[in-house]
């Protein structure tokens, strides 16, 4: 039997951890650039969290739940499972804490994420992403450490952590006095989409929040349409390896079934066509699994002519190979 949903967290959940995260995390720009505009109608406006922490919007959430744990618990450390992103925000934010991390990683994780984790001074110990139960496994180490357990996304306080991206938005576009007709994030297990919903939809009602995901993982667009979790039959396939999370989270559905709602997904060739894209065009490094959002605005699923479309780039930790087939493709 499933235990009990926690509380959900709230606006204000995300307003306190902006004020947390204030002089930690890096507040990354929102930029505009005519190219984006002429490809597609659209007013864009983009949020490089390639420049976050780690490369990655994943510091937020991370640094947002650890540094939120007792002070006596801390010398346990902490555990989380991630295949790269996750597992780089919580050991920088680990560490900037002084704390141990380990990190339960897939053996077919990047090798750049997972050299960036150890050089973070993280613990990795690896698994079979089709085989073997990352949590289970984390469980485990945790319950033999006494150690913090920090999900990649189903969790309160990184959820709230990750929503400050939406609310640097919101408070960016606002200075223009614009306000989003539509705000894109690219969708794993939906902590990305939740915290963002919470930081725009009370402030923005009309705004449409859309989860972006890989093909053939739509597993929050097939949730939102039937109103229960479902969950992607593949557990691997998709060169966008930040998001491919089994299913929507038990805590983030709750706040996105009724918060978001709106789902679209581009295919690995859309989102090697908008890595390469960024690269030429906007002169930004964004790997796969940053890039389905851009992919599918460029394809013309997100909003329409006119409106005032945010997307956000989730991350850049790309390795050599894989960027050079996408700019090659």
């Amino acid at each position: 039997m499933n235990a009990p949903i926690p509380a959900l967290p709230t606006t204000a959940d995300v307003d306190a951890a902006a004020l947390r995260l204030k002089g930690v995390a890096v507040r990354t720009p929102l930029l505009r650039t005519p190219v984006l505009d002429e490809a597609t109608g659209r007013r864009v406006f983009l949020k490089p969290e390639t420049l976050q922490r780690t490369g990655s919007f994943k510091f937020r959430g991370a640094y947002n739940r650890i540094v939120q744990i007792p002070a006596a618990d801390r010398p346990a450390g902490v555990v989380a499972c991630s295949s790269g992103n996750h597992a780089q925000g919580v050991a920088a934010a680990a560490r900037l804490l002084g704390m141990p991390a380990v990190i339960v990683m897939p053996h077919d994780a990047p090798a750049l994420k997972r050299a960036r984790t150890l050089a973070l001074g993280a613990q990795v110990v690896g698994y079979d992403r089709v085989t073997e139960d990352r949590d289970a496994i984390a469980a485990a180490i945790a319950a033999e450490r006494g150690a913090t357990l920090v999900p990649p996304y189903d969790d309160p306080g990184v959820i709230a952590g990750q929503g400050t991206v939406g609310l640097e938005i919101m408070e960016d576009l606002a200075a223009l006095d614009l306000v989003p007709d539509v705000v894109a994030a690219n969708t794993s297990g939906g902590g990305l989409v939740a915290g963002i919903a919470l930081a725009v939809k009370p402030r923005v009602p009309g705004a449409r929040v859309v989860a972006c995901e890989p093909a053939g993982f739509d597993d929050h667009g097939r949730s939102f349409a039937s109103g229960i979790r479902e969950r992607n039959v593949a557990a691997a396939g998709s060169f966008c390896d930040a998001l491919l999370a089994p299913m929507p989270g038990r805590i983030t559905f709750e706040i996105t079934r009724p918060m978001v709602g709106h789902a679209a997904a581009a295919t690995d060739a859309e989102v090697a066509r908008a890595v390469a894209f960024a690269f030429r065009e906007l002169k930004l490094v964004v790997e796969p699994g940053g890039a389905v959002a851009l992919a599918a605005l460029l394809e013309g699923r997100l909003g329409a002519p006119g409106d005032v479309v945010a997307v956000v780039l989730s991350g850049g930790n790309v390795d050599r190979e894989t960027f050079i087939a996408c700019l090659e493709g």
